[in-house]
């Protein structure tokens, strides 16, 4: 994966500079007003904020059915580092001499060996510059290549990105040092050029390029391309799966399954897993809606599986390649009916409930309610959920209305009652909770339960509450998109997770409460296969609710009062 950063980057550089070279050669020979209108042109992708050139690339290989991926990169950076590449060459066209050409063709040359033999040796060092920037460039984009790419396909400013989302470790540290010594010397580089012999007034030197440089233009740097396309070509052939190897694309949560369990399907079945990681459900649907990425089995939670179905986005499941399924509990079962009628589309993984973690040796009085996240006491020391629906369920269940409300209203009085809890909250997060509340950097937080459990084993002075005005109960489940390309590979791995001591492997790693019965009898802790946290006795909550799909006007509404919240 490593080498496949390294390929984006050169073969890219190396197009990019064929394509600019030509170009910037093509406008070199326009009249003055042509000229001028092609450099506006051809300036736009660098002149464009990297953003709208990201969305728009990523809008336009979706209007043509492109799959994202290696591909949609490598014509991103391309299509980005063009300009880069006409700015070095066609200064250096400027000053090469129009009728030197000229009595080449006059002596005989092809119009070809006469720009090979007269025009190419002057422009080189612009040549070699684009290249380099172009090379720099691409390895150091984020923006438009976060927008383009598909699973398993990384540059290493994304790689960095997806690391730290989960936690600062030493590993990001050298990536990033390796990173910024690249840029820096590839910089160097580009702007190194050494200095010109004089030229004495009595007589001029005539200057041939070296035997070395001769033979580095013309042997080496073409030997060297041709080596990176058909290596590199090889390499992502292996790797995606394209030479014969099956395949599985997964799409799950952070930190959301054991590394060893994907290991052992791999060994067991043969099948090559591509993983990729969501942060919440509204990331996810736009991906899978938008069938830019087919991929086999993802993992939304109750509500948004209800919305995909709905929207047909979903393939029914063959459940007699999940014999596995015996392992599940019936109530879990019963729950997916809430957004699975007749359970023909998922298969329960993991659930539990949200809840407010607090520090005991920070916070010195009970607590029971919602209320406390407004406590202006706790200024600096509450971390918010950063999901749309977690903020608002809380809110509205503080209020005492239904975590599914439409009324807007009660939505208004959700959002200013988030808009005036803002001053308090030290940051919106994901997965990074856990690590503030073990780290002690925060009082309070709203958490799911199964990283309550974890949170506690790390910081024992952490303890985990289900406010009493209710809250959210909620069941993620394993569903194979419609446009799943090996969907047998995908029920596979589905009947994997299902087994006792797989589903075992899941439930110590990531802490959150599995449906599977049989897993849950494995578990030696008594203290944890008996936790009110990780099991508790449902019959004791009747204010708990379940997250519904409410429309997309409903989306929209809550949406656009989310946006408010966060830009007040």
């Amino acid at each position: 994966m490593h080498f496949i950063r390294l390929i984006i980057a050169f073969i890219s550089a190396a197009i990019a500079t064929l394509i600019g070279t030509a170009a910037a050669i093509a406008i070199q020979g326009m009249k003055q007003k042509w000229k001028t209108m092609y450099m506006g042109l051809t300036n736009i992708p660098m002149m464009n904020a990297e953003i709208v050139m990201g969305v728009s690339l990523m809008l336009l290989f979706i209007a043509f059915r492109m799959t994202l991926g290696f591909g949609t990169i490598l014509i991103a950076h391309i299509t980005f580092n063009i300009p880069y590449v006409i700015l070095s060459v066609a200064p250096k066209l400027k000053q090469t001499n129009r009728y030197t050409y000229e009595a080449a063709l006059d002596l005989g040359a092809s119009p070809l060996k006469a720009f090979f033999k007269v025009v190419f040796p002057d422009i080189v060092p612009g040549v070699l510059s684009g290249f380099m920037m172009a090379f720099t460039m691409s390895l150091d984009d984020f923006v438009i290549t976060h927008f383009t790419k598909g699973p398993g396909v990384d540059t290493l400013s994304t790689k960095i990105y997806t690391e730290v989302r989960k936690g600062i470790k030493p590993e990001i540290y050298a990536l990033s040092t390796i990173m910024f010594v690249t840029v820096l010397v590839l910089l160097l580089l580009v702007n190194y050029s050494p200095k010109e012999e004089e030229e004495t007034p009595v007589r001029k030197k005539v200057r041939r390029p070296s035997r070395v440089k001769k033979l580095l233009i013309q042997r080496v740097i073409p030997v060297a391309i041709c080596i990176v396309f058909i290596g590199g070509g090889f390499h992502y052939a292996k790797e995606s799966g394209v030479m014969g190897g099956e395949e599985l694309i997964v799409y799950n949560w952070g930190e959301y399954i054991d590394p060893d369990v994907l290991t052992m399907f791999e060994e067991e079945t043969g099948i090559h897993v591509v993983y990729e990681e969501f942060e919440t459900n509204e990331i996810l649907y736009p991906k899978v809606s938008s069938g830019a990425i087919a991929y086999d089995v993802v993992c939304p939670s109750d509500y948004m599986i209800q919305r995909m179905i709905e929207n047909d986005l979903l393939s029914e499941i063959n459940f007699d390649n999940i014999p596995n399924l015996k392992n599940i509990g019936k109530q879990y079962l019963e729950q997916s009916r809430q957004f699975d009628p007749e359970n023909k589309y998922s298969v329960p993984y993991c659930w539990g409930t949200v809840g407010i973690l607090y520090n005991k040796t920070m916070v010195d009085e009970p607590v029971d309610s919602w209320s406390i996240l407004w406590n202006p006491k706790y200024k600096d020391s509450i971390l918010m959920q950063d999901s749309v629906r977690d903020a608002f369920g809380a809110a509205l269940k503080y209020l005492g209305y239904s975590l599914n409300s439409t009324d807007l209203d009660e939505l208004n009085e959700a959002k200013n009652l988030l808009i005036e809890q803002k001053p308090l909250v030290q940051a919106y997060v994901i997965d990074q909770v856990r690590d503030k509340m073990i780290g002690n950097e925060a009082a309070l937080g709203v958490i799911y339960s199964g990283e309550a459990i974890y949170t506690q084993k790390e910081n024992p002075n952490l303890e985990y509450v289900i406010p009493k005005e209710g809250s959210n109960i909620w069941i993620d489940s394993w569903v194979i998109p419609k446009n799943a390309e090996h969907k047998e590979n995908a029920e596979k791995f589905i009947n994997f997770l299902c087994r006792p001591d797989i589903a075992l492997m899941n439930f110590e790693y990531i802490t959150y409460s599995t449906p599977n019965e049989a897993a849950r009898e494995l578990i030696e802790d008594e203290s944890i296969r008996n936790s009110e946290i990780a099991f508790p006795d449902l019959s004791k909550y009747d204010n708990l609710e379940t997250f519904q799909y409410l429309g997309i006007e409903a989306d929209q509404v809550y949406g656009d009062l989310w946006n408010k919240v966060k830009s007040s």
